[in-house]
């Protein structure tokens, strides 16, 4: 993407109503928007995060299936959700909002137990041992999870990386988490739930060309 057309992005970002761009300073500062976001919704409905939204492709897509649901998408990339914000805004889908911000903020920008479910989608799985601390299904941001999920709420993980799979099911093992359901390889085994097979992302789509499978997990952390 040229640097014109992401800066063309950057400021039509600024013009949608349903994305919000704090800095760093406002986040940990003191969110005026942390444990209050359904004045933001105008209701009660339950509150879906996807972490590291890309395009937010999951995050329009959930909103479409489940209007009564409110749905937060959340990445650093503003000019990639610039295309999930937009689709939202011309499909008129009010329960969909997106937050350009570190996810590892996440509990600075909602209150104990305000989220009900959480979708992470194809992130890096960071192979290398280095790289373990920014993995996302690491103890410590399921740690951060735990902190804004209500009691019974889940996480899913849906990942083309047999890796990512492995570590996050043995991490939930080691630390005596529940497991819900798993499936290393979602199209060809029966079981997945409907949004794990009706909604793609654009990469997903391009993993699938290759012939690699798409697995996923969900779990509970508390």
């Amino acid at each position: 993407m040229g640097s014109k057309n992401k800066l063309k992005r950057f400021q039509e970002n600024e013009t949608f109503s349903n994305v919000i761009q704090p800095t760093r300073e406002e986040v940990v500062g003191g969110f005026p928007l942390k444990g209050k976001w359904n004045t933001h919704f105008k209701n009660d409905n339950p509150i879906v995060l996807e972490l590291g939204c890309g395009k937010g492709e999951y995050t329009v897509g959930l909103a479409k299936k489940f209007p009564n649901k409110n749905f937060i998408g959340i990445d650093i990339k503003g000019a990639r959700f610039w295309k999930g914000a937009k689709e939202a805004i011309e499909g008129d889908l009010p329960n969909v909002c997106f937050i350009r911000t570190q996810i590892e903020l996440i509990d600075h920008i909602f209150g104990a137990a305000e989220v009900s479910e959480i979708w992470i989608t194809f992130p890096d799985p960071q192979i290398k041992y280095k790289r373990t601390k920014h993995r996302m299904t690491n103890a410590t941001f399921l740690e951060r999870y735990k902190q804004v999920l209500k009691p019974e709420g889940t996480v899913n993980l849906k990942t083309d990386s047999e890796f990512m799979h492995g570590y996050t099911l043995g991490l939930l093992h080691g630390l005596g988490l529940e497991v819900l359901y798993a499936n290393h390889d979602v199209y060809k085994n029966e079981g997945s739930p409907k949004e794990v097979l009706e909604i793609q992302t654009f990469y997903e789509n391009q993993y699938l060309e290759k012939g690699k499978p798409i697995t996923f997990v969900r779990f509970r952390v508390n």
